[in-house]
C-alpha cells in the first residue's frame, strides 16, 4: 500500500491506515503515524469532538488550538467525512480499498447499523485488518455498556492499586488517559501482528479490542494474587500494591523535594556501597544501625522470601532502606537521585514536565522535539520519542492536521474530481 511520501526511511511507511477519529482510538493512530504510517484520520463534518478538549494554547478555546488534539494527532493526515450517510459510507469504503487496516472506536453495531457490516468491509477487501476498540468487547452480556477512560481503570482494577497507605483516603486513578493508552497499545500489537500474519500469506483479521481487559491484566499482580491465592492487594503511597505492607519508599530531600528511594540493597555488594556512601557524607557513625549493614555485606542475593521468614535478614533489609532514607534526607534531591543512580540503586528524583523536558539526559537523546505550526506562528515543544531504531528512525513529518486539511489530497488520491467534491460539499458529506 502506498505512503506519505518520507523525508527519510521509516518502519511503517508502507503502511495505510483509515482511523474514525475517537477520544479512546487517537493514541494507536498516533503510534502507528510516528512510525511512519499513512494515517488518514477522519472527522465529522465541522471537526471532531476531540478538538475541544482542553487545554488549549495561551488558554484560548478554539478546535485548532487544542493541545490534547494535537499531540494525538501528530503526524496523521485529516479529512471530514458524514460517513453515516449513503455517500459518506460509500466514500469510507473507497478509502478502505487503499487502506491496511481499520482502526474504530464506534462501539459494538455502530458501523453495521449504517451499512458497514463486516461482510460490506471485507468485500473485495481480504487483506483489510479491522481493529474494533470499545469498553467491553464486542459480544458478552455487558458489549454495548459506555465506558471512560476514568471508569475503565476503576472498573478494570488499576485505580484499586493506585492511593495511599492511608485507606480512608479513596483510590485514584492515574491520569494522562492511561486506560485508553493502554488499549491502544494492545490494539497497536494486535493490529502489527496481523499484518505480519497476513504478509506470510494470511487473510486479514478482525481486531475486538476489550478496553476493559486490557486495563485489568496491566495491574501488574493484583488480578493474579487474587485469582490464584485468592488474595487482595493494598494499595500504598508511591510503591507497589502488596497483600503486606512494605516500608515507604518516597522521602523529602534536604532541599525540600521528593524522591522515590526505589529498591533497597538486596545484597552483599550493595549494602557495602550503602556504607560507603553513608561514609562519604559523614553519616557512618551517627547511623544507629550501620552494624547491620556491615554485617549484611557479607551476604549474597537475598530473595524476598529469605527476608519474610528470617528476622536478622529481614531487620537487615530494614536497615538498608533507613540508610537510603537518612542519605536522601542529608543532601539535595537530584544529588541523591544521581548518586543512587551511580550505584546501582532504581531511585528517581519526583519531577515537574517542565523538568522532565530539561533534563540533561532526556535533552541528549533528543526526546524533546521541536514542531512548525504556522498557523499559530510558533514551534510547539512537543513529547518526542520513547525509543530509537538505527535504521528506521522516528521521525515528526508534520503538525496534527487542521480541520478537512486533507481533503483535496485524499479525495483526489480517491479519483474524485472536483465537481463530485463540491457536489459532496454542497450535500453536507464532507466540509
Amino acid at each position: 500500500m502506498s505512503g506519505l511520501p518520507l523525508s527519510g526511511l521509516a518502519a511503517l511507511s508502507d503502511l495505510r491506515v483509515v482511523e474514525l477519529q475517537s477520544e479512546a482510538g487517537a493514541f494507536a493512530g498516533k503510534l502507528l503515524a510516528d512510525m511512519g504510517a499513512d494515517v488518514v484520520t477522519v472527522e465529522p463534518p465541522g471537526g471532531a469532538s476531540t478538538r475541544n478538549i482542553p487545554p488549549f494554547l495561551n488558554d484560548e478555546p478554539h478546535p485548532e488550538r487544542s493541545l490534547h488534539f494535537w499531540h494525538y494527532n501528530l503526524n496523521k493526515r485529516a479529512i471530514t467525512l458524514d460517513w453515516t450517510t449513503p455517500a459518506g459510507r460509500d466514500l469510507l469504503l473507497r478509502l478502505l480499498d487503499g487502506a491496511d487496516a481499520l482502526i474504530e472506536a464506534e462501539g459494538p453495531g455502530v458501523l453495521a447499523s449504517h451499512g458497514l457490516h463486516d461482510d460490506t468491509l471485507r468485500a473485495d477487501r481480504p487483506g483489510l485488518i479491522h481493529v474494533s476498540m470499545s469498553a467491553f468487547g464486542r459480544d458478552g452480556p455487558r458489549a454495548g455498556e459506555e465506558a471512560t477512560d476514568l471508569t475503565l481503570l476503576a472498573g478494570g482494577g488499576p485505580a484499586w492499586s493506585c492511593g495511599y497507605d492511608d485507606h480512608t483516603l479513596p483510590p485514584i486513578a492515574g491520569g494522562g488517559y492511561q486506560g485508553y493508552q493502554t488499549a491502544c497499545h494492545f490494539a497497536v500489537m494486535g493490529l502489527l501482528t496481523a499484518v505480519l500474519h497476513r504478509d506470510a500469506g494470511g487473510p486479514g483479521q478482525r481486531i475486538d479490542v476489550n478496553m476493559h481487559a486490557a486495563s485489568n491484566v496491566t495491574t501488574e499482580a493484583a488480578s493474579t494474587v487474587w485469582n490464584v491465592a485468592g488474595e487482595t492487594v493494598q494499595r500504598q503511597t508511591g510503591r507497589h500494591a502488596a497483600v503486606l505492607p512494605t516500608q515507604a519508599t518516597m522521602t523529602q530531600c534536604a532541599d525540600g523535594r521528593w524522591v522515590n528511594t526505589g529498591m533497597p540493597p538486596r545484597s552483599g555488594a550493595q549494602f557495602q556501597s550503602v556504607l560507603d556512601w553513608l561514609e562519604e557524607l559523614g553519616l557512618r557513625d551517627d547511623f544507629a544501625e550501620a552494624a547491620l549493614l556491615e554485617e549484611a555485606t557479607s551476604l549474597g542475593k537475598l530473595s524476598f522470601a529469605e527476608i519474610r521468614e528470617d528476622d536478622l535478614l529481614r531487620a537487615m533489609f530494614s536497615a538498608g532502606r533507613n540508610a537510603i532514607l537518612r542519605i536522601a534526607g542529608a543532601i539535595g534531591a537530584y544529588a541523591f537521585f544521581r548518586g543512587g543512580q551511580e550505584r546501582g540503586f532504581q531511585c528517581g528524583i519526583i519531577y515537574s514536565p517542565e523538568e522532565i523536558m530539561a533534563d540533561p539526559h532526556i535533552e541528549a537523546r533528543g526526546f524533546p522535539v521541536e514542531v512548525e505550526h504556522p498557523e499559530v506562528g510558533r514551534q510547539i515543544r512537543y513529547p518526542g520519542a520513547p525509543y530509537r531504531f538505527s535504521a528506521t528512525p522516528w521521525a515528526v513529518r508534520r503538525r496534527a492536521p487542521l480541520i478537512g486539511e486533507d481533503n483535496a489530497d485524499v479525495f483526489a488520491e480517491l479519483g474524485l474530481s472536483d465537481d463530485e467534491i463540491e457536489a459532496l460539499r454542497r450535500a453536507g458529506t464532507i466540509a
